[in-house]
């Protein structure tokens, strides 16, 4: 049998080729999406990552964007990687009731470039880690000791907390004022941890009223709507 063809208007074929077009279109962006899912994501440390194994910082050497300079891998010990920094309990006899023990890149270059690193935090009954940010990391934390209280503020001035005891986890984002405060009638303990091998530390009070040279009168005062004796008061109690 034979079949004859029949050729397609001009209209038909338009429409064929427009389906056709489509067809390639959606199955490009199908395809692009599949890859973009395949594809190995970034990491998620606040550092850059490392590129080698190890790089224990040489603290003598200048920083640079991926970290302190390299120690010599002959140089390299066991003991570079152990720190034992929070073996002990950290003195609290201050105006804050509170010592922060930290384990970063400075104390232990270890981690450099590794992107982390660990504060121990001691609290007396009624001592606070006050009201501070980390410009270069996010913060989570676990209560080992005692009754903690844990809050942060969000940049639409939302004030979240909670109550923590023994075995008790939480998270602050990156860069937000937060704080930890002992409530219980014992001393108290927690551990937090960063994903930056040196996040930082940007302490309210201190920042503001310890600075040197000193933040001007007039933009304090205007800042927290007091007047000049206020902020002198303040600034005596930092140092200022």
């Amino acid at each position: 049998m034979a079949y004859k063809t029949i050729p397609l208007s001009s209209n038909r074929q338009q429409d064929s080729i427009h389906y056709i077009t489509d067809t390639s279109l959606m199955a490009l962006l199908v395809l692009y999406t599949t890859l973009l899912l395949l594809l190995p994501f970034p990491s998620h440390s606040a550092d850059p990552d490392p590129l080698q194994d190890f790089c224990i910082a040489d603290l003598q050497g200048t920083p640079s964007l991926n970290g302190f300079p390299c120690k010599r891998a002959t140089n390299v010990t066991s003991d570079d990687f152990f720190f034992d920094g929070f073996v002990q309990e950290g003195s609290t006899n201050n105006s804050f009731g509170s010592s922060v023990t930290a384990g970063n890149v400075l104390a232990f270059p270890g981690v450099n470039t590794l992107g982390i690193s660990m504060n121990r935090v001691d609290l007396a009954p009624g001592g606070t880690n006050p009201l501070h940010s980390h410009p270069r990391a996010t913060e989570s934390g676990v209560v080992v000791r005692g009754k903690v209280l844990v809050g942060f503020i969000t940049t639409g001035n939302v004030f979240y907390s909670k109550n923590l005891t023994a075995g008790e986890m939480f998270v602050i984002p990156r860069g937000l004022m937060h704080f930890q405060m002992n409530v219980g009638q014992e001393k108290a303990l927690l551990f937090t941890a960063f994903n930056s091998h040196l996040p930082g530390v940007v302490l309210a009070s201190i920042n503001l009223f310890g600075a040197r040279p000193s933040v001007p009168d007039d933009v304090l005062t205007k800042a927290f709507l007091v007047e000049k004796k206020v902020v002198n008061e303040i600034r005596s109690k930092f140092g200022g």
